[in-house]
């Protein structure tokens, strides 16, 4: 990248705008995941709250089918219109899905149509998540400068936490202040997806008035941008995102996006004492990210991922069957955090690393695709595995699923080169 034609101001700027509107779109899609142990029963009239989770979680996971589809398709056109643009129309697609979850009548008042309609937003959200990571990844990864490549890219997931803080923050407030545990089931859980969608305007014009990326511009002559085609000259860049990421977005969504449900139904902790568990464990999972992103500017990206492919296979068992037997929450807490840090290791450069195997001409899609693919098939379907084991009684089995695939991705880390030292974004 020509660094000198992008001032100070509008790099900070740019990674404001990105990260706030990468905020709103990972908050719209976890409110669905904080509120499902709330309005599950609206849509599947089920006696048994585990059936009930169980769909829920189904249609969670359906909703990451279409994933592959958005990386491929906001993918295409980051590369060939601009990434601003594929920025913008994400986001609006996901402010459509929320609404309509927000609107959606329950399964009493018009029956099968209920959860029909609730599948359909799922997909809508499913297609814009799964462009908003490819671009806002290419996004950040190009604004920064060469040195601090890894503290700006780190703030993809420090939103992408943060989005699900802000969801966790609203369902503490409507809990404990605003609503009776009645009022959250019967209507309450409407709230979220309704401020989702007021957010999304916010994130629409934060977007509207963002730079272009030099890398990008300073390609857009090149006829072969954003397709399949062009994408598949570099299998060995593909197969080492789908490697990566394997066990990392299985980690993440256990000890994120499951954990709050986990709490409840394993530890037997209240729902408000989950949710609170979850928020400050998040919170300062977020904290951690910058800290990681610079420390591998310093270092080099293959150690942290080298550290938590070796702590994640060695640690994960161990962790999640103490949290199964513990009954403290404190001590709860404590297990988070621990595998908190060592996911750290992966989240916090992910998607610098995966920016730094593509040229610009085929970035957003390289980025994107593959890894949507890879979280569809391993991250959508974490939550319904774990608890389709927990039904059959095999819980612990679904502990040593995450660690086989960890150590997966620990030796697709120890083969591969340190994107540091030889990344494509120095080419721009």
């Amino acid at each position: 990248m020509n660094t000198t034609q992008i001032t100070t101001s509008q790099r900070i700027k740019a990674i404001i705008g990105g990260s706030i509107g990468n905020l709103v779109e990972w908050y719209d899609w976890y409110a669905y995941a904080a509120f499902a142990i709330y309005f599950s029963n609206s849509f599947f009239p089920d006696s048994d709250l585990n059936a009930q989770l169980l769909n829920t979680a189904g249609i969670f996971a359906v909703g990451f089918l279409m994933r592959p589809v958005g990386g491929w398709m906001f993918g295409s056109i980051a590369d060939k219109i601009g990434r601003k643009k594929a920025m913008t129309l994400s986001v609006l697609l996901m402010s459509f899905g929320s609404l309509l979850i927000a609107l959606t009548p329950t399964y009493e008042t018009i029956g099968i149509l209920a959860p029909a309609m609730l599948l359909i937003a799922r997909l809508l959200q499913g297609l814009s998540v799964g462009g908003e990571y490819g671009v806002s990844a290419t996004y950040l990864s190009e604004m920064a400068d060469e040195k601090r490549r890894g503290f700006y890219s780190s703030f993809q997931y420090v939103t992408l936490i943060g989005g699900q803080l802000i969801a966790l923050g609203i369902q503490l407030i409507l809990q404990k202040i605003v609503l009776t545990e009645t009022q959250l089931q019967d209507w309450g859980w409407r709230i979220p997806f309704v401020v989702g969608a007021f957010l999304s305007v916010i994130a629409l014009y934060l977007r509207s008035s963002l730079h272009e990326t030099e890398a990008f511009k300073n390609k857009t002559s090149h006829e072969k941008k954003g397709t399949i085609k062009e994408l598949l000259k570099h299998p060995k860049a593909v197969l080492t995102v789908v490697g990566l990421t394997l066990g990392g977005t299985l980690a993440f969504y256990t000890y994120t996006t499951y954990m709050q449900k986990f709490l409840v139904n394993t530890v037997h902790l209240s729902k408000e004492q989950s949710t609170l568990i979850s928020f400050v464990s998040l919170f300062l999972f977020a904290c951690l990210q910058p800290l990681f992103g610079m420390l591998s500017d310093k270092i080099g990206r293959k150690p942290l991922l080298i550290a938590f492919g070796i702590l994640g296979t060695v640690c994960t068992v161990p962790l999640l069957t103490m949290l199964s037997l513990i009954t403290s929450a404190w001590a709860a807490f404590f297990l988070i955090m621990i595998a908190l840090v060592i996911l750290s290791g992966y989240t916090s450069i992910n998607a610098v690393v995966k920016a730094e195997l593509f040229p610009s001409e085929i970035r957003a899609l390289g980025v994107g695709f593959p890894y949507a693919l890879t979280v569809a098939i391993f991250g959508g379907t974490a939550e319904y595995i774990a608890l389709w084991l927990k039904k059959m009684n095999m819980e612990s089995l679904f502990y040593w699923y995450i660690t086989a695939c960890i150590l997966f991705s620990l030796i697709v880390y120890a083969r591969m080169k340190d994107t540091k030292k030889i990344s494509e974004l120095d080419k721009d």
